[in-house]
């Protein structure tokens, strides 16, 4: 499993967590800064899972 998966996955709860706590509390500036840490972490997840299916498929 590539860094960039496990670093993504992180940044996408984080940013759940930011925007949940930032609904909760009406804090609108937190809501945004949570949408964009979860397209971040998704971005990067995505970009570890590229580098995992190259990785394999030059194994094989």
């Amino acid at each position: 499993m590539d860094k960039n998966r496990i670093i993504g996955s992180a940044k996408e709860v984080k940013g759940v967590a930011k925007k949940v706590i930032g609904k909760a509390t009406g804090d609108a500036k937190l809501q945004a800064d949570g949408r964009a840490d979860i397209a971040e972490g998704k971005i990067q997840n995505a970009i570890g899972g590229l580098s995992d299916a190259v990785r394999d498929s030059l194994k094989k």
